[in-house]
């Protein structure tokens, strides 16, 4: 509760719970209106707007227009340079990852795929990543078949598919490709994921190949630009 015979101004100990409770994940989406904060803690609208304008300038808080004020998410860090897994990458931040299969099926793929890939037919799986139960992106994952066959007799929700991969078809990851480029999540991605309208994708491609440089998966993900990000170590060479 607010102290009023503290020389602290009543909007700074707002923010200061404010903040306690989103590091506590009490507030963890939309925050409570403004006329919550005021009959809970008994101070006047202004009071209320001030801590939340500071909290908003700081970067903890994000007024959305005609919808309320929310939780600012911090996004993902993918390093690139690992041959990490969404789940891993998730972890790392302290998140929560998360994943729910969406489809599979066997199919022709485009000539894109098979220009990249050197496949005719893959086996297809997409997936909706999570992060904290916030959906973050849909991925596209396709396999020669006889590895997609085999991935599909288990469970896919949750599942790390480097892991069954690796641990359980035991199959070795040895080196990937990776394109980024900005675009749009397709249409039948939108009831997916919860965004604003128009809100652009980060599109990363990967192509994923074993010790003996066979194509294992072809990846096409499409992430939300601002829930993900990617970082590279850059070094300058003398000489």
């Amino acid at each position: 509760m607010l102290d009023y015979n503290n020389p602290i101004a009543l909007h700074i100990q707002l923010k200061n719970i404010i903040e306690k409770k989103i590091e506590e994940k009490v507030f963890a989406g939309q925050i409570p209106s403004e006329r919550q904060f005021m009959e809970e803690y008994n101070v006047s609208r202004s009071t209320v707007r001030e801590a939340i304008n500071l909290l908003v300038r700081e970067g903890v808080l994000e007024k959305r227009h005609g919808k309320g004020t929310f939780v600012s998410l911090k996004p993902i860090q993918d390093w690139l340079g690992n041959l990490s897994s969404t789940t891993e990458t998730i972890l790392q931040m302290g998140k929560k990852p998360g994943a729910q299969l969406v489809t599979h099926y066997l199919t022709e793929t485009t000539p894109y795929i098979q220009e990249k890939t050197g496949l005719k037919e893959a086996y297809f799986i997409k997936r909706i990543r999570f992060a904290d139960d916030m959906p973050i992106g849909v991925e596209r994952h396709y396999y020669p078949v006889q590895i997609g066959e085999k991935l599909i007799k288990y469970d896919l929700n949750d599942a790390t598919l480097y892991d069954l991969l690796e641990n359980h078809l035991g199959i070795r990851l040895a080196e990937a490709e990776q394109t980024i480029s900005s675009g749009y999540f397709l249409d039948e991605d939108q009831e997916f994921m919860k965004m604003l309208d128009g809100t652009n994708a980060l599109i990363a491609e990967r192509i994923i190949r074993n010790r003996d440089r066979e194509i294992i998966e072809f990846e096409k993900a499409f992430y939300r630009n601002d829930l993900y990000t990617f970082k590279i170590n850059l070094s300058r060479k003398f000489g």
